[in-house]
Formats: structure tokens, sequence, C-alpha cells
């Protein structure tokens, strides 16, 4: 019996609000909407509305992922929400949305591997099922809310981060598809890079960390970008050597989409075919941990992946934590889009 482990339906969800760089210009001091473009590639993004939770965008894409299934929430053994911007400090995301479903049997817990924390989450879950093989089925989701942590006045966070949800049904997949490998780490000398520094243990909430906005974004723009930068070669290389692979056997990367003009310019810097490259964060911002599977998903809105495909994921996060996966793509995957009428 195949113990293979793959995507076998996908889901995503935005909130209702679209803010154009027009918008975030208006907010923004020292900015304006033909700057934001140029330097980030970022043109839109969606915000949840005043009350909406992670919780409450993440549970929509569940729902969307466990329809393009064939599923029933009541069949869920796994279900792991990747976020770093949770509904309340306690208890977990995931047993909001857990509930939500109504998937009463599925162990739920959150990870918080920042923007690479799908791929974290995708490696428990697989490891999880390889225990059962044959039978049992994860709910993986990248959620963020991101508009609730950002400074307007912070040019660096303010206009790049939106708010949005992706999530994927794992399960059992025909021998020779699903996740072929899957590797993760952390640099965490360069945990300060990017951080929210009030709300924790260390600086609890306080009138005086609510006055200096320490729960709000802060981040260096340079070590990120270098960070990226040794990085990709190294996860990208790594997977196609060790799995005698070369650039064109890959039919599409599904990468972390921090900034779209740094994505497209290290990516091009690598001989990645352009056409191969999804790019989604022009339309949605950096949403975090859900950027991954969200351009898995628009992979397959394009129509891009056949049984048998090969993609490569490649993702960074504050830690700063890294990961890259191959992934050979299973027969019969469907795509369900909740909020079809905001793209």
């Amino acid at each position: 019996m195949s113990t293979d482990v793959g995507i076998i339906g996908l889901g995503r969800y935005l909130p209702s609000e679209m803010r154009t760089n027009e918008d975030v210009a208006a907010r923004t001091p020292g900015v304006n909407a033909e700057w934001v473009g140029r330097r980030t590639g970022v043109l839109s993004r969606f915000v949840a509305a005043p009350g909406e939770a992670a919780s409450d965008l993440a549970a929509p894409a569940a729902e969307a992922a466990l329809s393009a299934a064939g599923l029933d929430a009541a069949q869920v053994d796994l279900l792991v929400v990747a976020t770093t911007t949770a509904d309340e400090p306690s208890p977990a995301t995931a047993c909001r949305v857990q509930a939500a479903l109504g998937a009463a049997d599925a162990v739920s817990f959150d990870v918080n591997g920042a923007c690479a924390g799908w791929l974290f989450a995708v490696k428990i879950a697989r490891d999880w099922l390889r225990d059962k093989p044959g039978s049992g089925y994860a709910v993986v989701i990248g959620v963020e809310v991101f508009s609730r942590f950002l400074d307007p006045d912070d040019r660096a966070t303010a206009v790049i981060f939106g708010d949005g949800a992706a999530a994927a049904v794992l399960g059992p997949v025909p021998e020779g598809t699903g996740f072929d490998d899957i590797r993760l780490g952390t640099e965490s000398a360069l945990a300060d890079a990017v951080i929210v520094p009030g709300g924790g243990s260390r600086l609890p909430a306080s009138t005086s960390t609510v006055e200096r906005r320490e729960h709000t974004i802060r981040m260096d723009g340079r070590a990120v970008t270098q960070f990226f930068r040794s990085r990709f070669p190294q996860l990208l290389y790594g997977l196609l050597d060790d799995h005698d692979l070369k650039l064109g056997d890959i039919d599409a990367f599904a990468c972390h989409q921090a900034n779209p003009v740094l994505l497209k310019a290290v990516a091009a810097e690598h001989g990645v075919d352009p056409g191969r490259l999804i790019v989604v964060a022009d339309r949605i911002g950096n949403i975090g941990s859900g950027c991954t599977p969200y351009a898995i998903a628009e992979a397959v809105a394009r129509d891009l992946l056949q049984p048998g495909s090969r993609v490569i994921l490649v993702a960074f996060g504050a830690g700063m934590t890294f990961g890259g996966a191959l992934l050979t793509w299973a027969p019969g995957v469907k795509l369900l889009d909740a909020t079809k009428e905001n793209l």
C-alpha cells in the first residue's frame, strides 16, 4: 500500500474590503501610489472587517478545500493552522476553526513558523498521515490578519501586507505523487529582523507598549532581502540536485510572496521561467503563511498543473524561518475559491 501523501483539495478566502495603492498612500505619510507599485509590486490587498479574526478567514478556506476534496468535516483527523496573527494568545486558532467546521474528531493546533509556517505545518501533517498509510486526512491552513498589526506610518510594512487564507486537504495519493521532499530551517541570529515586540511575556500589553506601537510589525528590509537572496538559491538548487532535476523539469514555482518585485528579480537571476513563477501578491499583498498555499491554488486556477506536474515551493519568514519542498501533482485535485467575486 502506498504511503505517499499529497494535496487532494484546495480552498482559499479573502475578506471583502480591497485597498488599492491609492488607499494605502492616503494613510501612509511619504509615499504615493506609484512609489508603492514600483518598489513592491503590490497593487492591491484585502483587509479583514472589524471583528473579523483569523479563524473567520481560515474556516471558509478550509470548508472550500474539504468540498473540493469531496470530504466532510467529520472525516478530518488533523487540523493545523499556520499563523502569526492568532485570534487570541490562547486557545489555538485551530480550535476555533475546528468548532466552526464541526470537525469534532480532529486533533487541532497552531504552528507559528511565520511566513514559512504553512510548510512547517505540511511537514507535520505529512508525517502524521504516514503513520496510518492508506487512510486519514489533514487540513492545513495558512492564514493572517496582518492589518491588525500594521503601523500606518511605517512605509516598509504598511504598504506590503494583506489579510487572507488558503487551505489544503492532505491525504493518500497514488504512488509516485505527493510531497517528495520537505526541508525546513531557522536562522535565529536574525530573529529580530521581523518582529512584533509587544504583547508577549517579555513585553506584555500595557498602556506604554500601545503608545510605543510595540504591537505592530517592525522589519529590517535590508536584512530580509539579503536573507532571501542567499537562501532562495540554496533551497532551489538543493531540491533540484538531490532529485536529479533541472529547472526545465519544474512546471510551477509557488513561493512566498514577501515582495513581488524581489521575488521576480531573484527568480530571474537564477533562470526561473517567469511563466512558471506564480505571483499573487501583486493582487492580494503579502498574506504571510497563506502565500504559499494561495500560490499553489493560483497555479490550479490557471490550469498549469496536470497529474505528474512538479512544483517547487520556497518560503521564508520571521525568525528567520525557511523551507522548501518538491511536490508531484496528484490526479483529480480541485480548487474552490470562496471569494471568487473579489478577484
